[in-house]
């Protein structure tokens, strides 16, 4: 039995993480911005009003934490808006910093603000996306996600070797094109496989695998 925080856990990924973990027996804390009804019937701990772009909200986290100590951390938040080329204006910007925030920044400062709550031999586990591959880029568009993403896989890599020290594993972690409200319901699959997926590269990837980059079906991405 572990102690597992999840963060944008209301919906999609993130809520069906929270029913799969809670199911076999591992103690889930949900942290939100807002809760919602599906969440709230799962009977998770719920820590809502977090904004992983607020210091001051994850600081308060930490407190409400006490001394509760965390074996897997699994940050989960993020948004997707798209950009085009040649329509990249003032609004536009602002989305492409808001997704920096939330996407690149949540995970550090989130990581940050619980270190000293993660025990020897846990995990953080950073959700992140393909698209935030350089190499696999063949389509072009998406600046904000696709830069975001990539920061947030670079970010990833320095977590491993600043965390290592603590014996905390990070791994950066692909949850497959997923039919979710953020991809408008398209994608190529369900968010319960994906998450089956996503546990299982948790609970099978170990310190020999910090830093590294994979798909929720255990290939290895590159980068």
């Amino acid at each position: 039995m572990k102690n597992v925080l999840i963060t944008g856990a209301n919906r999609g990924i993130g809520l069906e993480l929270c029913r799969q973990l809670s199911a076999r027996g591992d103690r889930v804390i949900a942290v939100v911005r807002k809760s919602s009804p599906e969440l709230e019937k799962l009977g998770c701990r719920v820590l809502s009003g977090c904004d992983l772009a607020r210091p001051e909200d994850l600081a308060k986290l930490a407190i409400d934490l006490g001394t509760q100590k965390l074996h897997r951390v699994i940050s989960n938040a993020g948004i997707l808006s798209n950009q085009v080329l040649g329509k990249i204006d003032g609004p536009a910007i602002e989305q492409i910093l808001d997704q920096f925030k939330i996407n690149a920044l949540g995970p550090v400062l989130l990581a940050q603000a619980l270190r000293a709550h993660m025990v020897r031999g846990s995990c953080l586990a950073i959700l992140t996306s393909r698209m935030g591959s350089i190499a696999d880029n063949t389509s072009g568009g998406s600046y904000g996600y696709r830069m975001s993403k990539a920061a947030a896989n670079a970010a990833g890599v320095s977590l491993a070797r600043d965390l290592e020290k603590d014996g905390i594993t990070v791994l950066i972690l692909h949850p497959g094109y997923v039919r979710t409200d953020m991809t408008g319901h398209s994608g190529l699959v369900e968010a319960d496989e994906s998450a089956r997926g996503l546990i299982a590269r948790m609970d099978t990837l170990g310190p020999e695998a910090s830093g590294s980059f994979h798909h929720a079906n255990g290939d290895v991405l590159p980068w």
